[in-house]
């Protein structure tokens, strides 16, 4: 946990403090807003948490903070908030928490399909804990890395689980998997499960979608606060961002109702108003 000797001084008073060696992830930033905000070229804390509620979403953040960064002053039960992970996002869908470094802070995702093999998207910090939460959960038959900036510790994950890893090919050099999809059409894992390619962050980013719901979408798009709007990662792109123009046009093509990004803000929109949110990328993309 974080050092009250390195505590910043853009935090408010109070107990909960962000400390120097924050990396600027965001990941505190979209999981309790209403505690932490950005301090320039770190996180801060804007607000004491008020209530039950914001207490406890900011130690979810606090355990879930890949450097360490956030601390507190005042006793709290922060195994709980680590026993609190994998938490619901909708329905069969988990937000791991325990973000990793070495992804710079990427979320990572558990999809529940009892009788069909659970999915993880992307991985999370190796926490001995969480993964025995996993396992009591069913488990994961499938490893789906959506691109090679977010492995982090993929090996060791499917070792404990004996899970199946996806990737694209064009992502996969010097990155051991099971399985390497090719090419830029779609691939359907099952009748669930669509491979979408995705190049332009990098050459092999691909998306995850989930029934036709929820959109796995790595480093290819988010919801933007500061913007008000989807968005992609002009700053971070590290390919090409024609391609990524291109990807986007495919993907604005697919229904869905969630955004479930590696980094950034999730978004959740029902019907036209996604597909509205699309076009609107695009559209902000070719300008």
């Amino acid at each position: 946990m974080a050092s009250a000797d390195r505590r910043l001084a853009t935090n408010v008073p109070g107990d909960f403090f962000v400390d120097s060696t924050c990396i600027d992830c965001d990941t505190c930033r979209w999981m309790a807003p209403e505690t932490f905000d950005s301090g320039g070229d770190h996180s801060r804390v804007h607000h004491q948490p008020a209530d039950a509620e914001s207490r406890r979403r900011a130690e979810l953040a606090l355990v879930a903070c890949p450097t360490g960064s956030i601390g507190v002053s005042a006793p709290h039960d922060l195994a709980a908030a680590a026993h609190a992970f994998p938490v619901e996002v909708e329905d069969e869908v988990l937000h791991c928490g325990f973000h990793d470094e070495a992804s710079f802070g990427a979320a990572s995702y558990l999809v529940l399909r009892p009788g069909r093999g659970n999915v993880l998207v992307d991985v999370p910090r190796w926490n001995q804990g969480l993964a025995r939460r996993i396992h009591e959960l069913g488990g994961a038959a499938t490893i789906f890395l959506t691109h090679r900036d977010d492995v982090a510790g993929h090996e060791r994950w499917a070792r404990e689980l004996g899970a199946e890893r996806i990737l694209h090919a064009r992502d996969a050099r010097g990155i051991e998997v099971e399985r390497r999809i090719q090419g830029e059409e779609p691939v359907a894992l099952d009748d669930e499960l669509l491979v979408i390619p995705t190049p332009g962050h990098t050459a092999g980013s691909a998306c995850l979608l989930h029934r036709s719901r929820f959109l796995f979408s790595g480093d290819h798009v988010a919801w933007s606060r500061s913007r008000g709007h989807v968005y992609a990662f002009r700053s971070a792109c590290w390919y090409d961002w024609a391609t990524q123009i291109r990807s986007m046009q495919r993907l604005a093509r697919y229904e869905f109702a969630w955004i479930l990004p590696g980094h950034g803000t999730r978004c959740h929109l029902e019907g036209e108003a996604m597909q509205a949110e699309m076009a609107r990328c695009v559209a902000w993309m070719r300008s």
